[in-house]
């Protein structure tokens, strides 16, 4: 069987982190929006589909040099800032299953988040970004999390994934995997497991030393040989 970890908002509380430099920076520039409802609202999506959403709300386009701008001030707070998810080095201890990480966030991005909480050595080579594998269509499509499981020659059906939003639910779902909703970020919210129930969750966890057993009792229901 192949566990595979979203990033951010699962393995790293990056999500809240960077709602916040989100949020600061669009009230810049007239769009004010807390950070509260920058996590709710657009937890999962790629940038390209937040400007998008934003630029809709707006009736115009940001400013030129906005995202890259908001990328490298992203970048600078998370190499100093950002704070792994409690409890997942230890339950990387007690996994005893293939493991390998999908994520929507750019190789970049994702060796600098899992370089600051020293989690790069325990799944490199098999970190995988969205935007770089395949067709490289984000999130909620499945691509990524089929390349995951293509990587380690595991039928989609003996995979399951670790999901904090309903956008990375609906891709593995998609994929044919198994999930597990997490809501052990600091950005989760309340009624945040019973939108990932709704999303397609076969169960939902909020703490990292939970997952193992949870995996194992998923791997024991019908649908799944390992």
């Amino acid at each position: 069987m192949l566990v595979i970890f979203d990033c951010d908002g699962v393995l790293v509380d990056s999500e809240i982190l960077a709602s916040r430099v989100d949020s600061e920076r669009l009230k810049d520039v007239g769009y004010d929006i807390s950070v509260d409802e920058m996590s709710h609202r657009f937890a999962g999506l790629t940038w390209d589909r937040i400007a998008k959403l934003i630029e809709a709300d707006l009736g115009h386009s940001l400013p030129e040099n906005f995202h890259n701008e908001t990328d490298a001030e992203l970048d600078r707070r998370l190499s100093t800032e950002l704070e792994i998810i409690p409890g997942v080095h230890e339950m990387l201890d007690r996994l005893d299953y293939q493991r390998c990480i999908c994520s929507n966030s750019s190789p970049e991005r994702l060796k600098i988040s899992l370089t600051r909480t020293k989690l790069y050595d325990r799944f490199r080579p098999y970190v995988f970004s969205a935007v770089a594998v395949g067709n490289k269509r984000p999130k909620p499509a499945p691509d990524v999390f089929l390349h995951g499981a293509a990587e380690f020659g595991v039928d989609p059906r003996e995979a399951v994934v670790i999901e904090d939003s309903t956008h990375g639910i609906h891709g593995a779902k998609a994929a044919g995997m198994r999930v597990i909703g997490f809501t052990g970020g600091s950005h989760s919210w309340p009624g945040h497991a019973d939108a990932l129930t709704a999303a397609g969750a076969e169960t939902v966890i909020s703490r990292m030393a939970d997952l193992p057993a949870t995996i194992d009792a998923i791997a024991a229901w019908p649908g799944l040989d390992v």
